[in-house]
């Protein structure tokens, strides 16, 4: 795989901006114990007239590794508020079940954002977030949505329309390692979903997950670190496609690095939810309160949807609804049976009661 590079020749991590420049040096994403600093710097001293009250100081956020460009724009905003001026973020980003890991282990988290419900509630059997979390905010916990797409070489050449498509003989599919992403188990649960959408039992829909995982190859930890391997070969591998959180291949789409991609919404596909919450153990739960308060207001959300992620507010859904296409077929995990289900039945690690997809990598020697 070739190392994207910036113009000293050093690697970097995503950044936020609409330049192409920066885009098509896709990252390498910050390590779990990486921080950055992002926001206004905190000096001793006597605050402006009138921010006494203001929230201070500085929160951690642990997130999945897709969002680290937009919330370098999101913070930059936030910093802009009264609410915010005086707070600074520091970022970490990573894999999500990696980062949920690192924060059992000690790591300090303010607000932490993940790719799926499940491993929020990893914290909250460790008293880490409230068992509330997805009612306290109003919106059931979830920050922003998304689905799945296919993202394709530009003129998409081998007519990639279908998920019979991504099984089809020379076709290469590149999605994360399952184990470690939440966007891989968002993937593999769309490919079954959508089999079931097509009228397939879940014999059927099975199988088609195993030939699917076949014509998987490298299989990163994370979603930035998959897309770094299939757009290493976009110039020369018309037989690719990468199965990719909608955000993402939008922001792909937009820099540089997406001047020879496209995206594609197949029919069926899944509705993907990104939750958010405030640790119990926060060393500034005002500040972090205040933080994730801006990202489910109307101007955050409408800044989230600007990015490219489908806003959970209604009535910027309903603002921005042309903006983001409505699969015909669209699903939810609660469909099939909800996280805790889905876990249980298809990502089990467990000894003498291993999953559905857990044997099937087994089978492949890939890492579970």
């Amino acid at each position: 795989m070739r190392q994207l590079k910036n113009h000293h020749g050093s690697s970097l991590p995503r950044t936020a901006g609409t330049s192409g420049e920066r885009h098509r040096r896709r990252p390498m994403l910050i390590g779990m114990g990486a921080m950055l600093a992002v926001g206004t710097s905190m000096f001793a001293g006597a605050l402006p007239s009138g921010a006494a009250s203001e929230p201070s100081g500085t929160i951690n956020l642990i997130a999945y590794s897709t969002p680290a460009p937009a919330y370098a724009a999101l913070i930059k905003d936030f910093n802009k508020t009264p609410q915010g001026k005086h707070v600074t973020v520091l970022q970490s980003y990573g894999p999500s079940g990696s980062q949920a890991k690192a924060v059992l282990a000690g790591q300090p988290a303010d607000v932490v954002n993940f790719s799926s419900a499940t491993d929020i509630e990893t914290l909250q059997t460790k008293n880490l977030v409230s068992p509330n979390w997805n009612s306290a905010i109003g919106t059931r916990g979830m920050v922003t949505d998304s689905i799945v797409v296919f993202v394709v070489p530009k003129g998409n050449p081998r007519h990639i329309t279908t998920w019979a498509d991504l099984i089809k003989p020379g076709i290469r599919v590149f999605t994360p390692n399952p184990f470690s992403s939440g966007s891989a188990r968002w993937n593999l649960m769309a490919a079954y979903g959508a089999q079931l959408k097509l009228g397939d039992t879940t014999a059927q829909a099975q199988a088609y997950v195993q030939q699917l995982l076949a014509n998987t190859v490298v299989q990163g930890t994370s979603a930035a670190v998959e897309f770094q391997d299939f757009y290493a070969d976009e110039t020369s591998n018309k037989n690719d496609v990468f199965l990719d959180y909608e955000d993402d291949a939008i922001q792909i789409k937009r820099g540089n690095s997406g001047s020879g991609l496209a995206y594609v919404i197949p029919k069926q596909t899944i509705l993907i939810e990104n939750p958010i919450a405030v640790t119990n153990n926060s060393s500034n739960p005002t500040a972090a309160n205040a933080f994730v308060k801006y990202l489910l207001s109307t101007a955050g959300q409408q800044e989230w949807a600007k990015l490219g992620y489908r806003p959970v507010l209604p009535a910027v859904a309903s603002q921005t609804r042309k903006s983001f296409p409505h699969p015909a077929q669209l699903f939810t995990i609660e469909s099939l049976g909800g996280w805790d289900q889905v876990n249980t039945q298809f990502f089990s690690t467990t000894k003498g009661s291993l999953g559905i997809i857990t044997q099937i990598e087994a089978n492949l020697n890939q890492t579970t």
